[in-house]
């Protein structure tokens, strides 16, 4: 390794260990805020649905925040990004915790998701920037790490604060990110890789509106809002084939291992939610657990992936990615046939150690598919190609929570392993998601492996 190599990675690892901090706190915003919707809904006497907005707005704007902040990092100084970032975040923070009104408070949320979306679009790059491909797993370890302790923090911190203050108090521990922008601006010097012109507002505010009409038309089943959003995609996709300086140029898709990388985002993100929103659904349907209950009872699988997470980007270095998605691939498909053919079988202690197996497994392959798209981008489109992964995961669990939930009310049985209703449904939609990483898998190795490892340049303009 050459001595400014050594330099930038020593600097790039000081750099993802306050990331972790920072992903960690980020994440864990999130979380707070989804287990307390009832209470929200109570206090300000709204339906679920509208309160669902302090969760499902959240993730709309961190979506696209996510691809923008990218863009931008494509153009601007990391330095000077992270820290717009996290000044809109505490902003909104603040207007959060003094909001006299619901409306107030969900504008501070939705700012509080403008600012954060710049975290893992950040996340992302920094590996990029700072690591050789050969190194890079590790460090994109150090994220998953961050949002696996996010995922554990989230709810015992809620709980912590809802046992002696009001909710709006949520809006005060996510704060302490400001703490960590002095480091930041000291160690995150990068120069641009072009310098900077004209931003696309006009293509962001297209692809927006398509994300947020798509989101809309399955979170409500409302067929004309995804046919609109279809509609606003082909407007986008027009756009910049003609804009001078568009959002994404189109080049960025011909990218045959960057395109084939972003479907298996949204397949492998698709599937996570199942893990992750109908667990929480099983324990309190099946087991019959309260909401502070089904907390802790993840929290032993979230723990595992963060003790772990750094192992599988070590593989990944050593082994490849290919090596790391398999054995990832293996753990969430043993854990989906477990709990297949479990649920309400085995004792309610057990689920915790299965759930390990599946949270392990996601947290390796969201380092083995973040470090092989990183692989088949050019310098001059880390920042907006990364970000628009980024972006595809979120969109992803947006699009499959709405599915997920009516699967939850429905009464799907393949009666496989059981017969009885109230656990059949369960078992017959975590048979089909083992089955789905079986055909991906293979998809994977024998078609994508070796495509989506060669990097193909993107033409400056197209």
């Amino acid at each position: 390794m050459k001595p400014d190599t050594a330099v930038q990675e020593t600097i790039g690892l000081k750099l993802m260990r306050f990331m972790l901090i920072t992903v960690a706190l980020s994440s864990m915003s999130v979380q707070m805020f989804t287990i307390v919707i009832p209470e929200i809904s109570a206090d300000l006497s709204l339906s679920l649905s509208q309160v669902s907005w302090m969760t499902s707005g959240y993730i709309l704007i961190y979506a696209f925040g996510t691809v923008t902040y990218g863009k931008l990092a494509d153009r601007y100084q990391l330095k000077n990004i992270l820290t717009f970032g996290l000044i809109i975040f505490v902003l909104g923070s603040l207007t959060g915790l003094f909001s006299s009104s619901f409306a107030i408070a969900l504008a501070g949320r939705l700012m509080q998701a403008a600012g954060a979306s710049v975290v893992p679009a950040m996340a992302m790059i920094i590996p990029v920037r700072f690591f050789a491909p050969e190194r890079r797993g590790s460090a994109m370890s150090m994220t998953a790490i961050g949002l696996a302790l996010g995922s554990v923090l989230g709810p015992v911190v809620s709980a912590l604060i809802l046992s002696f203050a009001h909710w709006r108090w949520l809006f005060v521990p996510p704060m302490l990110l400001l703490i960590l922008l002095p480091f930041f601006r000291r160690y995150l010097s990068v120069p641009t890789s072009s310098s900077p012109s004209s931003f696309d507002w006009k293509g962001g505010l297209i692809l927006f509106s398509a994300i947020t009409l798509v989101l809309l038309g399955i979170t409500y089943s409302a067929g004309l809002f995804i046919l609109l959003g279809v509609l606003a995609l082909l407007v986008f996709y027009f756009w910049i084939r003609h804009a001078e300086e568009p959002f994404i140029r189109p080049g960025l898709f011909k990218n045959n291992g960057y395109r084939s990388g972003l479907v298996m985002t949204l397949l492998v993100a698709s599937i996570a939610n199942g893990l992750f929103y109908l667990s929480p659904v099983m324990l309190a349907d099946v087991y019959g657990l309260e909401s502070q209950w089904v907390g802790y009872a993840l929290i032993p699988a979230a723990t595992a992936s963060a003790l772990l997470g750094r192992q599988g980007g070590r593989l990944a270095d050593r082994k490849g990615n290919v090596v790391l998605y398999t054995v990832a691939a293996g753990l969430l498909i043993l854990c989906f046939m477990l709990l297949s053919a479990s649920v309400g079988v085995i004792v309610i202690g057990l689920i915790p150690l299965i759930l390990m197996f599946g949270n392990v497994g996601q947290t390796f392959m969201q380092v083995a598919v973040a470090n092989m798209v990183s692989t088949t981008l050019p310098k001059e489109q880390v920042g907006v190609g990364m970000g628009l992964f980024s972006m595809t995961n979120f969109v992803a669990m947006g699009m499959t929570t709405g599915v997920y939930s009516r699967l939850a009310e429905s009464e799907v049985n393949w009666g496989l392993f059981h017969h009885d209703s109230s656990t059949a449904m369960f078992s017959s939609i975590y048979l089909f998601l083992a089955v789905l990483h079986v055909v991906i898998l293979w998809y994977y190795r024998t078609r994508l492996a070796k495509q989506a490892s060669i990097p193909i340049p993107v033409k400056t303009r197209t």
